[in-house]
């Protein structure tokens, strides 16, 4: 059979298929793909690394907002004219066998424990905790010049703190340690209860703020301590040395102004607190040994509260609080002293201790 078709042309030839062209890429697209993929590397860790520094730096603020950051801060900074001490005596303490046993601590092994502080209304930074720790470091620098005690580690209040819980924090340390005396911490109550910041003024209301986490009976024991200091004030020159059954037995045992001014003037002529001790004995055992008048009739009620119109009065001993919407800030002074002497006056002078 010809090769040619029926209109005389020999079939054509088909073209040759081309060679596929190989995928691989050259020496120069080799290094560009490779710069592409490790720029893409560097971008994705790059936004990672951003994502978690700006986690950081939220941490960071929260920590500082919460008053968790802590840092140094030069001792000439530092005042401590503004939140009264939870100690008495502080010249004694800071000469005492434990303070030295603090420095010596410090000087060998460097501050554990930060302290803590707030800025006052000035921008000050003034000391809140830590006042042992703060005047340990300050006898070492001036020991020594030193500059590495001349910085304490604190940590700083955030915003604007309540005064009342200022000294809760101030105290709440020494309490857990039992590092504070009865007498110490009625007179913080005492002390918080004159301060214009607090506006409760009975501290013995104010014992139960300061000092919550303690039982029941210890705070009642405060309390007795509250009125005892509140009573005698200075002529009791060594407060700390009064042991607590001694203290708590003499307040229950003062029944009247006449007592405490009798007491007042024994206690002033002591000269150390073991005689302080033996003229509050003697008070006591005399106080027990008298016939009780009030104990001779009915037993007189320990508090009772009534209601005139919408004030609310208490009564109880040596206090009457009167409780109502009245603002007697607004009342001049004038006035209000005209209205406690006639207050007074109807009560004809009976026995008032406060």
């Amino acid at each position: 059979m010809s090769g040619k078709n029926k209109f005389g042309f020999a079939p054509v030839d088909p073209e040759p298929t081309p060679a596929r062209r190989s995928r691989n890429p050259g020496p120069m697209g080799a290094a560009v793909r490779d710069v592409a993929a490790n720029l893409q590397e560097t971008t994705e860790a790059k936004v990672e690394q951003r994502r978690r520094n700006a986690e950081d730096a939220k941490a960071f603020r929260d920590a500082q907002d919460e008053g968790r950051v802590l840092v140094r801060i030069p001792l000439r900074e530092i005042r401590t004219d503004d939140l009264p001490r939870d100690r008495l005596e502080l010249d004694a303490v800071a000469q005492s066998d434990e303070m030295e046993e603090l420095k010596s601590s410090i000087r060998e092994r460097g501050q554990k424990e930060p302290i803590e502080v707030y800025r006052d209304a000035a921008g000050a930074f003034q000391l809140k905790k830590g006042w042992r720790r703060f005047t340990a470091l300050s006898q070492l620098f001036s020991e020594t010049g030193d500059a590495g005690f001349g910085e304490i580690v604190a940590r700083v209040e955030a915003g604007q703190g309540d005064r009342i819980a200022r000294y809760v924090d101030m105290v709440e340390e020494n309490v857990v340690r039992e590092d504070l005396t009865f007498a110490e911490m009625a007179q913080v109550a005492i002390t918080a209860a004159q301060d214009s910041g607090i506006e409760e003024t009975d501290p013995s209301e104010l014992v139960n703020r300061l000092y919550g986490a303690l039982h029941k009976t210890k705070r009642s024991y405060i309390r007795s301590f509250v009125f005892l200091l509140s009573v005698l004030g200075d002529s009791l020159n060594w407060p700390k040395d009064v042991a607590r059954n001694l203290g708590v037995d003499v307040a229950r045992a003062l029944k009247s102004e006449g007592q405490a001014a009798e007491l007042r003037n024994l206690l002033a002529g002591c000269e150390d607190a073991a005689a302080q001790t033996r003229v509050l004995a003697s008070f006591l055992a005399q106080s027990k040994a008298k016939p009780d008048a009030a104990k001779q009739g009915a037993e007189p009620k320990q508090k009772f509260e009534f209601f005139l119109g919408e004030t609310k009065i208490t009564a109880r001993m040596g206090e009457c609080r009167i409780v109502s919407d009245r603002d007697f800030a607004t009342i001049s002074k004038a006035r209000l002293e005209e209205a406690v002497k006639a207050f007074e006056a109807a009560l004809a002078g009976g026995p008032r201790i406060r």
